[in-house]
């Protein structure tokens, strides 16, 4: 016998999420975090708040939510067989996400407001810092494993020196890249990582 839903139980559509979603980055873009309020992304994506609570307990569990998704839909983590192709094509998809027309006005505030808000630092980490340097990492495995890289190579180091250059040059100082650039970082990049062993002569 097949059971029914209870009368009135809540069905996410995947349609209003959508809207719900878009509605978020918008207020995010438009007023930032700490003006940001469930009544305003619910006027804009044209639904009840309820609509809100159904799928987020409160304004932080909804952000973090859409920013995470958004995020992580944004990195780029190539597996060519090659360290220098996948480095560059890791670094074309973090300049796409630290220059996406929302999210380069989104992110600046939200690390300020993290600075301010450890709640709030720490469930950006979780969810939005971690599982990228996560895929990042899996990437630099795979070139030790391939062996272009050393065995002892710091993977968090690495990391960072990864991401700092671009981070830096478009979130801080909202400067240009020019042509060549990525080529550039790139071979920067692979001789600052540190390279394998040589093969022992006999």
């Amino acid at each position: 016998m097949t059971r029914r839903a209870p009368t009135g139980a809540a069905v996410l559509q995947p349609e209003v999420t959508r809207s719900i979603t878009e509605a978020v980055l918008d207020e995010l873009a438009e007023q930032g975090y700490a003006r940001l309020s469930m009544e305003a992304v619910a006027k804009r994506a044209g639904v009840g708040k309820s609509a809100l609570y159904r799928r987020w307990p409160a304004k932080q569990d909804m952000v973090i939510a859409v920013i995470s998704e958004f995020s992580l839909d944004h990195a780029v983590i190539a597996d060519t067989g090659s360290l220098r192709e996948d480095l560059r094509e890791a670094l074309a998809g973090l300049v796409d996400w630290l220059t996406h027309p929302r999210f380069s006005r989104i992110l600046p505030d939200l690390t300020a407001e993290a600075v301010r808000n450890p709640v709030l630092r720490a469930a950006v980490e979780s969810a939005i810092g971690n599982p990228r340097r996560a895929l990042g990492a899996e990437l630099l495995r795979r070139a030790v494993d391939r062996g272009e890289l050393a065995p002892d190579v710091d993977i968090e180091l690495a990391l960072d020196l990864l991401a700092a250059p671009l981070y830096w040059r478009l979130s801080v100082r909202g400067a240009a890249l020019e042509p060549g650039y990525l080529d550039a970082l790139t071979e920067t990049l692979l001789r600052a990582l540190p390279p394998p062993p040589a093969p022992r002569s006999r």
